[in-house]
């Protein structure tokens, strides 16, 4: 597992290894849902960005693993006080 992986497109939040997939995965962490779900702000810029950084990983990394996309939603409503966090795993999301 790769966490915060960077190059000059940006970062990678996870890099996670799942059976016969390589998730590269954005989290997103919001107190609450009250303005939009924390994954809609995974918009098609923010997508491209990201592939344009897994296909850099990917030539740094050769891998047999088919890659994959996911989301992971975390709310908590009082911050890193929250005792138990909602979290929510989009895979393949986009």
């Amino acid at each position: 597992m790769d966490a915060g992986w960077q190059c000059r497109f940006g970062e990678i939040d996870l890099i996670v290894e799942d059976g016969a997939c390589l998730a590269f995965v954005e989290v997103k962490l919001r107190k609450n849902a009250d303005f939009a779900q924390a994954r809609e702000f995974v918009d098609r810029r923010k997508q491209e960005r990201l592939r344009l950084s897994a296909e850099l990983y990917l030539s740094q990394n050769p891998t047999r693993l088919q890659p994959r996309f996911d989301v992971v939603e975390v709310y908590a409503p009082q911050g890193m006080a929250t005792r138990e966090p909602v979290i929510r795993h989009w895979e393949n999301a986009f």
